[in-house]
């Protein structure tokens, strides 16, 4: 059994990782609001990543930065706080957290990071002018601490399409809006946090002891084709 520290656990692809953990690992998990579950290998700590003190914890094999943000405005609109607060969430969180647990992390078993970019970041979409920064940041993040560490921990990073979430709810309000959402990727669907989930399994085991410093697209075929 080994020790997943997953970051905004209880909802979303947070809380899609950790059931997934929570089959075969113990889970820690850190989040403002606690997962909608008990289990026995389950450990949550309330609190805010970016207002308050981390817990020390002695064994991590795992660390999974989840937390997130769609900030979607015209360039005029978005405020300079806007822009801040993204780049706090998605890239100062992850830095926090990496900092403070890193120590423990290094003495792991076939210790791994996972942080979460977007699409958006290679595939240049109006309106995503904040977020896709923010997530650049997260991506340059995941391939300079990578090489960094590339001989103790693996750093890798999962950029999704549009997730079927609450933090996308607004973006998927209606059947309309779905189906439409369906007809923008080539493959015809677009991601379930599930799948997400099984990404990050296959990228914290030992069958990607190979990989690190990569960023991979979950797009449906967004990025790639063009049909």
């Amino acid at each position: 059994m080994r020790n997943i520290l997953i970051i905004g656990g209880s909802k979303g692809i947070g809380s899609a990782v950790l059931l997934q953990q929570l089959e075969t690992n113990r889970v820690y998990n850190i989040s403002r609001s606690a997962p909608e579950l008990t289990h026995p290998n389950l450990t949550h700590f309330g609190l805010d990543v970016l207002q308050e003190e981390l817990p020390d914890l002695d064994e991590i094999d795992s660390l999974v930065y989840c937390p997130g943000s769609i900030t979607l405005k015209p360039i005029s609109n978005l405020s300079i706080d806007d822009f801040r607060k993204d780049f706090e969430i998605n890239v100062i969180g992850a830095v926090k957290v990496i900092q403070k647990y890193l120590p423990v992390l290094k003495k792991g078993d076939e210790p791994s990071i996972v942080l979460f970019s977007t699409v958006a970041v290679k595939l240049g979409m109006p309106f995503h002018a904040s977020i896709a920064t923010a997530k650049a940041g997260v991506e340059g993040l995941t391939k300079s601490l990578g090489a960094e560490l590339a001989s103790v921990v693996r750093v890798n990073a999962i950029a999704p399409t549009i997730t079927d979430t609450s933090l996308a709810a607004s973006i998927l309000r209606n059947d309309r809006m779905k189906e439409n959402m369906i007809d923008r990727h080539p493959m015809k669907s677009y991601l379930k946090p599930q799948e997400v989930a099984q990404m990050v399994d296959f990228l914290i085991s030992e069958k990607a002891n190979s990989i690190s410093g990569q960023i991979f697209e979950m797009d449906y075929g967004l990025v790639t084709f063009k049909i």
